[in-house]
């Protein structure tokens, strides 16, 4: 028996097994506040997979093999009921929720997904009625849009992860099965809330894979996990992982949360946001780079050996270059995507993302706040001159994203062209950027700029987006 203690809860391990290549934990946990702790990112992860530890996580794992976490614990399993519950959709549907945006009703039928979704505002007693008798599986999506702890969760794992961070909620009724064998393109952590779900998991047939895709059951062959989540369960597994759930008889209807991240997040994904940059400057600096191709290279049928020879030589020294950090990376399209993508801070006030305090000068000690929704990234500027291309920086920021719009594709509204380009500052800049950044405390005379008014000018646009308080 192990005894550990985390933040305010005492974990005292009962009985650890192996099975079928994961590690079921049966725990008794006693616990102040059976809660998610939130003095950190890390920590309100570490608490998300309790017991086991972040290191055994991330290398025993996290894009390796699924992991089941069974904590039969009441306290817990009230926590996460209170996430989401079943009895939760009638107060969702006067709130205006709508069918495809926000619901999906499905069922599996013979290995296939069948939705039976109408149009329109959901109307709470029909939905009712079409899961009790159709046995529809209520599929919500994002429900962070609605519900704030689920908020604070996702804007914590947006901030841990760097990456964006969706949720699904899944309804259904005894005996029955809402999506077919799938696998999906993103990593997955579900979180039991109400009720049993019966998964069975197997092995990928396009591991880490890019895409999601049904599977045919007679391609899939036998589960490597068979699993019953019970309330207060986790499952994680990877991206690539075939899935397919539903509710045993006897119990009345399952609800679990699907937390999903590192979608298009791969190191595929970014070197192909990294490289045209990087061989745009390599090419500045390299008149063999800007050498003419041979003749009729594009036209000839056969190819040509020399010029795969002399591609793989500029590919060779494209790598030595980056290996001893002669030119810096830079993964805009990345970076901005998921700033403003994200999720904002989690703040019970809008205010609290206005100016704070009084006007920074010169002789104040400055701070910035809210560092982890602030990215930024060196850019060629945008304005067309007859001069070479210029490179700036921009501070790129989410406290002004919208919540009710988080992973929903577009929404339809233009944003402001300023707003969308974040602030832009000369390159000079950067060295004073990245050391405010870095989260010390400084004085704006002290600030690695040549002039004063330099100095004052970038404290005084960081202070008027918010983004820095004076001590």
């Amino acid at each position: 028996m192990t005894r550990f203690v985390f933040g305010r809860t005492i974990f005292i391990v009962v009985e650890c097994i192996s099975y079928r290549s994961h590690v079921i934990c049966g725990l008794v946990l006693f616990c102040e506040e059976a809660k998610a702790s939130f003095d950190s990112p890390a920590s309100l992860f570490q608490s998300l997979i309790a017991p086991l530890g972040m290191t055994e996580f991330f290398q025993e794992y996290w894009e390796k093999k699924p992991l089941l976490l069974q904590r039969s614990d009441p306290g817990l399993s009230t926590y996460y009921r209170s996430l989401f519950q079943l009895s939760d959709l009638k107060e969702l549907c006067s709130q205006g929720i709508e069918y495809d945006r926000d619901v999906i009703l499905c069922r599996c039928v013979n290995g296939k997904k069948k939705v039976l979704s109408k149009q329109g505002r959901v109307n709470h007693s029909q939905l009712k009625r079409d899961f009790d008798q159709k046995r529809v599986t209520i599929q919500f999506h994002q429900p962070q849009r609605f519900k704030d702890e689920l908020w604070r969760i996702q804007e914590q794992l947006e901030c841990f992860f760097g990456a964006l961070v969706g949720s699904n909620v899944y309804i259904t009724p005894q005996e029955s099965q809402g999506l077919p064998p799938h696998y999906d393109d993103v990593e997955v952590f579900i979180l039991q809330l109400e009720g049993e779900k019966h998964w069975r998991l197997y092995e990928p047939t396009v591991p880490l894979t890019r895409e999601y895709s049904l599977e045919p059951e007679e391609r899939i062959g036998s589960p490597t996990h068979d699993i019953i989540l019970k309330a207060g369960d986790l499952l994680y597994f990877p991206r690539g992982t075939i899935h397919q759930a539903d509710t045993p008889v006897g119990v009345d209807h399952s609800t679990h949360l699907t937390i999903s991240t590192y979608q298009k997040t791969s190191w595929g994904d970014f070197l192909l946001d990294v490289f045209p940059s990087f061989l745009f400057d390599s090419m500045k600096n390299d008149v063999t780079m800007r050498a003419g191709l041979p003749r009729k290279l594009l036209t000839d049928a056969s190819p040509d050996p020399g010029a795969a020879r002399q591609l793989s030589s500029f590919l060779r020294e494209l790598a030595d270059r980056m290996e001893q950090g002669q030119q810096e990376l830079r993964p805009t399209g990345m970076k901005r995507d998921f700033v403003s993508n994200r999720l904002p801070p989690y703040l019970q006030d809008d205010s609290a993302i206005m100016p704070a305090g009084k006007m920074p000068a010169l002789e104040d000690t400055v701070f910035m706040r809210f560092l982890d929704h602030i990215l930024v990234t060196v850019e060629p500027s945008e304005e067309r001159t007859d001069e070479a291309m210029e490179l700036v920086v921009f501070v790129l920021h989410s406290l002004r994203n919208k919540r009710e719009t988080h992973m929903m594709g577009d929404s339809g509204e233009e944003e402001e062209e300023e707003e969308s380009q974040g602030l832009r500052f000369p390159l000079s800049h950067l060295p004073a950027i990245r050391q405010l950044q870095s989260g010390e405390r400084l004085l704006v005379d002290k600030l690695p700029l040549e002039r004063d008014s330099d100095r004052l000018n970038l404290a005084l646009s960081l202070w008027s987006e918010g983004l820095l308080v004076v001590c």
